[in-house]
């Protein structure tokens, strides 16, 4: 697998091809339906990936602290938002289970890797979960439209359930 591209959500990569992302889930259900355990990553590949992911709790991006402020404690619509959240071999900065939403914040290292972003982002939407990708600039920035965005993709989602 060492030769294979890593895939990668929110910086946090696991040598692998979506293929095999795709059999890690299937194998659990129907990823068409995708219930939320479905979208856990197996027992081996969580022992790999939790340590990766509390890290990236315990480091964050100034941009991730800043949209974690806003999102914690269900501070957007009441809705709860979890931060550095596997999916799969993904890791993803925040997720929604009830709306369905992974909320990602870019730096420079996405600049470069917009092929595999699209990868990324193909499955997960396969999955009936909806991405919104932000700069670390548009979070710093203009934090308010960011979470308007969110906002208004939250709400017609979150309604549906």
């Amino acid at each position: 697998m060492g030769d294979q591209n890593p895939v990668s959500c929110g910086g946090a990569a696991v040598d692998s091809h979506p293929s095999l992302e795709r059999a890690d889930l299937s194998a659990r259900g129907d990823e068409h339906s995708a219930p939320d355990d479905t979208l856990r990553p197996n027992p081996e590949l969580w022992a790999m990936l939790k340590p990766l992911a509390r890290q990236m709790r315990h480091d964050p991006t100034p941009a991730e602290q800043v949209l974690w402020q806003a999102l914690r404690g269900r501070g957007l619509n009441g809705l709860k938002f979890r931060r550095q959240h596997a999916i799969g071999r993904l890791i993803a900065d925040f997720y929604c289970r009830e709306a369905r939403l992974l909320v990602e914040v870019d730096g420079s290292v996405h600049d470069y890797s917009g092929e595999q972003d699209a990868i990324r982002q193909q499955f997960l939407e396969s999955l009936g979960l909806v991405i919104l990708r932000f700069s670390n600039q548009q979070v710093l920035t203009d934090l308010d439209a960011v979470l308007e965005r969110i906002e208004a993709e939250v709400e017609p989602r979150h309604q549906e359930s």
